[in-house]
């Protein structure tokens, strides 16, 4: 019948009726009338299953478009996050290395870096020894009892007090050596991947181990050494304070206040130039700075029987002048003493039948007038690394 739909037609929402399906029924269809629909016009429910499913299929094309646009963003963010991360990390690598070399790599690996922290002198964070140092008037240390033994032939060893008004603010860990019996050795390890402890591994046959002389910001000497006979360190340097020299059957401290370094080194096997000169040829103290810098300190002397005497301090309660002073009071009977880097590198390991020693130190501040600058580092239990160190030998 003419103008009737086919079933056919009706239901696949075709043929000549369903083109006229008044606009209502889009209005209603959207508003979720079906009932009416159906009962309006048979089309009418087929038109809007169609129109339904391509809205949903169009719904989630767009979703899934703006997701996956979404994800390409996240994606892309987050590499360019680290390549960012990888130049920077790369730019303060290659920044390290050409600054520090392997010894700033170790540092950091060991104990995390160092760093400064502005502190009063009055400051808990400070030991009492370095607290009592800061104080006004700065008090004036005598040496207390002192009594050697010892444990080998030609090695002796002993602990001095350091006392103010009766009472011990520090201790010297002593070390009185015939050089006719022992080896001295000078040594550095720029990749500052020895401490003490590896230090001893590596040497067994190492009595004694202290800190050197000064190391440059890569670990290599900061002053001209002989080791084992290899010259090291600068060729060319303006010393002015001392040098240690050893060889075979000898050692000895040289005063450079009248003779180049070059001449004081010549012959010797192993050699350190160093500062200051805490007593010099003129048995007076050589220390020109007035400073109140604290730190554990190691020093090297030669007495008036010609044994080498090597002092570790346990705390940091000398500056410079007042720890030559006081090496002057004491009854150590040193004709001449030369002063080796101090801090946190200051530490001491002696192995001999029957006597064990080791010290690891902790403490460096620097001292202007009122403000206290105490040296720290991250991992707080880890130890040094000592690029230069002097090592006494059985021969």
């Amino acid at each position: 019948m003419a103008g009737k739909p086919s079933r056919a037609a009706a239901r696949h929402g075709c043929g000549q009726s369903a083109l006229i399906i008044p606009p209502i029924t889009w209005a209603l269809s959207t508003s979720g009338s079906n009932e009416f629909i159906n009962s309006w016009h048979p089309a009418g429910a087929s038109i809007y299953c169609h129109f339904s499913r391509d809205i949903g299929q169009i719904v989630k094309r767009c979703c899934w478009r703006l997701w996956m646009v979404s994800m390409s963003f996240r994606v892309k963010f987050s590499i360019a996050i680290f390549i960012l991360i990888f130049v920077v990390m790369a730019g303060a690598a290659g920044w390290l290395w050409e600054r520090n070399g392997a010894y700033g790599f170790n540092t950091l690996l060991r104990r995390g870096g160092t760093y400064w922290i502005s502190i009063k002198a009055d400051d808990p964070r400070l030991s009492p020894s370095m607290r009592l140092a800061l104080s006004d008037p700065q008090p004036v240390a005598q040496p207390g009892p002192l009594v050697w033994q010892e444990p080998e032939k030609g090695f002796e060893v002993a602990e001095l007090p350091v006392m103010v008004d009766g009472r011990e603010v520090d201790r010297i860990l002593l070390n009185r050596i015939d050089p006719t019996l022992y080896r001295f050795v000078a040594r550095n390890a720029p990749s500052g991947d020895k401490g003490i402890d590896e230090w001893e591994r590596a040497l067994s046959n190492a009595v004694l181990i202290v800190n050197g002389s000064y190391y440059d910001l890569k670990g290599r000497p900061d002053t001209p050494i002989i080791s084992e006979g290899a010259a090291a360190g600068p060729a060319i340097y303006d010393a002015k304070a001392g040098a240690f020299v050893a060889g075979e059957g000898f050692a000895d401290i040289k005063d450079l206040s009248h003779q180049d370094w070059q001449t004081a080194l010549a012959g010797a096997a192993n050699a350190m130039v160093s500062y200051p000169l805490l007593i010099g040829a003129d048995g007076q103290t050589h220390v020109t700075t007035k400073s109140r810098w604290l730190a554990n300190r190691t020093f090297v002397g030669k007495d008036g029987a010609g044994r080498i005497i090597v002092g570790t301090t346990k705390d940091a309660f000398f500056p410079l002048g007042p720890l030559a002073e006081f090496l002057k009071r004491s009854p150590l009977d040193l004709k001449m003493a030369l002063n080796f880097d101090g801090g946190p590198i200051a530490c001491q390991s002696v192995r001999l039948p029957g006597f064990q020693r080791k010290l690891y130190a902790l403490w460096e501040a620097q001292v202007y007038g009122s403000e206290v600058r105490l040296l720290r580092w991250p991992l707080s239990s880890a130890t040094w690394a000592m690029p230069m160190v002097l090592t006494i030998e059985r021969k």
